[in-house]
Parts: structure tokens; C-alpha cells; sequence
């Protein structure tokens, strides 16, 4: 007799699968306070970072106080040009037939430059000459008929008269051809020449700029309130970007008496030595040094908060009161409040606060 024996298999089917599931869960249980752990240290490092990054303060540039010379000034903008020059114009409106090549060459005063198209004011001449012409033979005929009785004395005035009408006429239309041609006022160079041949000119219109070279002048216009502090004689320094690495120099000559009223500016001339290297037509800033003082206590100009500097104290920053003697544009004299050790901020930031921690960047040291 065959025995039959039933196997009952337990295969890791579903409940092995869960076991092992719940085991690794078990596993990952004592994972679950590292995990914590880590993210409340980051969230601290965070913290203490952002904390540090903001207790440290704004960043601050600072400089010590040097000695140097103190100097007040006037601003002004002006332009060079020749001392003796002159804009020679068109008076009439007409077109251009002829005109030199000489642009930067000499020319003699009374030297033609450029012609107007003049065909119809000569055309004009030359009738009136012509009627002139015939006014004389009339005058002679007139003449000789009172000498022999034949004619009156009105008749020999009359066509006398119409005779000096004529001539006046001649004058008058020669002055007018005169202005066809542009001529040169002065001796000189022609500094600029503006108009070509078959352009119209018109009345006005500046073709030629004649002038010396040297000497040259700065015309600068100055504010009124501050025209009272300009001098004859003072010395001027002068700023364009054509030569930044120069010390361009100039004196004074002449303040112009009346002011522009609409501009509310002033005008000075302001002379040029021989050797600038200067040209006419440049545009600069000019510099009217009004007054000096040597071995002065100098600050930057941006370190002064109305009569107030910070200074540094450590890692902090406290405000100081200083008296001002000469403000300059790039830097103020120190009369008393600060010592050439100590440690300046600037420039000043506009919401620093007393007693406040900041960062410290070296700045440069200020120029007098």
C-alpha cells in the first residue's frame, strides 16, 4: 500500500516578503535620529553663518589723514582760442563760385578767400556805368550849347545833376559788389574754413576762423556767486582728457565787467602760457585757485558728512565732530577734531551708525 504523504512548502512568498520588509524598516529605524540630527545641524550652521555674516557689519574703506597743501577753488568750464582772432561772415546770401584751399595756411589782410555768384550785381554795374558814360557826353554838349548862347543854364544843371546821381549809383553798386567777394580782415591763419564751391551762403554764416596761434586764452564763464572771489592774476589749473597726465596751467587776465543775467555766469579770460600744449576749439574745466595753505591737514572730501567724520575704533565705528577750514573737490582741511594716526572712513556711507561693527577695507591716502 502506496502512502501518500502531503508536503506542505513555504516558499518566501508574501509572508517571508513582508518579514524581510518589516526588517528593513527595523533597520532604518535607528537612521531616523541621524537624519534629524544632521538637518538641525545644517539649519544651526545656517544660522550662525547668517549671524556672522551680519554681525560683521557693512564694508568700510578707511584713511589716515595726510599734510599736503590746501586749496580753495572756483570751477568754471571754458574754451581755448587765439587771443587775436577774428569769424569772418557772409553778408549777403548767394552761392559759392570760389574759395581757397588755404585752411590752416597764412593769408594777408585784405586777401580774397571766397567769391559769391555776382553775375546780376555786375550786370547792374555795368548799366550805370554806360548811363554814366552817356550823362557825361550830354554834360559836354550842354557845355559848349551855353557857351554859344544856343541853350539854357537849366538844362546844362539838370543833366549835371542826373550826372553825380549816376556816379553816387556807381558807388553805391561797387560797395554792394564788394561784399561778393570775402575777404580776410586781419593777417593770420586760417584756422577753420566751412563752405564749398556750389554751396549756398547764407547771410551770416561763418566761412573762415583767422587768428594767431599765439598767444592763446581760456573764455570761461563762471556762476555769480561765485564771481566774487575770482581775481585778476590768480592762477588757474585747468583738467581735459587730452592730456590727464599734464598740469596745465593758466593766470587770470580779465573778468568781463557785466554778467549774463539769463545764464546768471560771468566771464573770464584766462591766458595761456607760449608752451601749452593746448589747441584752439578744446573744451576743459578750469580750476580758479582762490587760496592756498601749505602743511594743511588733509581728509577726503567724501569722508566728511556735513561737519562730521566716523572713525574706526577697532572693529567699530564712532562719530567725531571736526572743524573745516578750505574744502576743496577732492579733499577738506582739517583745522581740529583729528590727529594724523587716526583711521578715517571713507568715503561715508550715507546710513552708518554709531557705535556700529563693520569691515575694513584700506583706501588710498587723500591728495591735496
Amino acid at each position: 500500500m502506496q502512502r501518500h504523504v502531503r508536503q506542505f512548502e513555504t516558499p518566501q512568498s508574501q509572508p517571508m516578503a513582508r518579514a524581510k520588509d518589516l526588517l528593513e524598516r527595523a533597520r532604518q529605524l535607528p537612521n531616523l535620529p541621524r537624519a534629524a540630527g544632521a538637518a538641525a545641524i545644517a539649519i544651526l550652521v545656517a544660522v550662525a553663518f547668517l549671524w556672522w555674516w551680519l554681525a560683521r557689519g557693512p564694508e568700510v574703506k578707511v584713511v589716515s589723514p595726510t599734510r599736503g597743501t590746501a586749496a580753495e577753488i572756483v570751477y568754471a568750464t571754458g574754451a581755448v582760442e587765439p587771443i587775436r582772432w577774428a569769424k569772418v561772415a557772409s553778408v549777403i546770401r548767394d552761392r559759392i563760385v570760389e574759395i581757397c584751399d588755404c585752411e590752416g595756411k597764412e593769408v594777408k589782410k585784405n586777401e580774397v578767400l571766397a567769391r559769391l555768384e555776382s553775375r546780376e550785381q555786375r550786370a547792374a554795374l555795368q548799366e550805370l556805368e554806360a548811363r554814366a558814360e552817356y550823362a557825361r557826353r550830354e554834360v559836354e554838349r550842354q557845355n559848349k550849347l551855353v557857351e554859344r548862347g544856343v541853350a539854357t543854364t537849366q538844362n546844362q544843371e539838370r543833366v549835371a545833376r542826373d550826372l553825380r546821381a549816376l556816379e553816387a549809383l556807381i558807388l553805391v553798386q561797387k560797395e554792394k559788389l564788394a561784399d561778393y567777394a570775402i575777404a580776410a580782415p586781419i593777417d593770420g591763419v586760417v584756422l577753420r574754413r566751412d563752405g564749398e564751391v556750389g554751396e549756398i551762403a547764407e547771410a551770416g554764416q561763418i566761412l573762415f576762423r583767422i587768428g594767431a596761434l599765439k598767444p592763446l586764452q581760456v573764455v570761461a564763464e563762471v556762476n555769480e556767486e561765485d564771481i566774487a572771489r575770482v581775481k585778476v592774476g590768480q592762477t588757474v589749473l585747468f583738467r581735459t582728457d587730452a592730456f590727464l597726465d599734464r598740469r596745465l596751467e593758466g593766470t587770470v587776465r580779465e573778468i568781463t565787467p557785466i554778467g549774463d543775467p539769463i545764464a546768471k555766469t560771468f566771464r573770464i579770460k584766462i591766458a595761456l602760457p607760449d608752451d601749452t600744449p593746448l589747441l584752439p576749439g578744446m573744451s576743459l574745466e578750469a580750476n580758479v585757485i582762490t587760496r592756498e595753505k601749505d602743511d594743511a591737514l588733509l581728509i577726503p572730501a567724501a569722508a566728511v558728512q556735513g561737519s562730521s567724520v566716523f572713525l574706526l575704533d577697532g572693529n567699530k565705528i564712532r562719530k567725531k565732530d571736526i572743524e573745516i577750514g578750505i574744502r576743496g573737490t577732492r579733499s577738506v582741511e582739517v583745522l581740529s577734531g583729528l590727529w594724523e594716526k587716526d583711521r578715517v572712513v571713507s568715503p561715508a556711507i550715507a546710513d552708518l551708525k554709531d557705535g556700529e561693527r563693520v569691515r575694513v577695507v584700506e583706501a588710498s591716502p587723500p591728495s591735496s
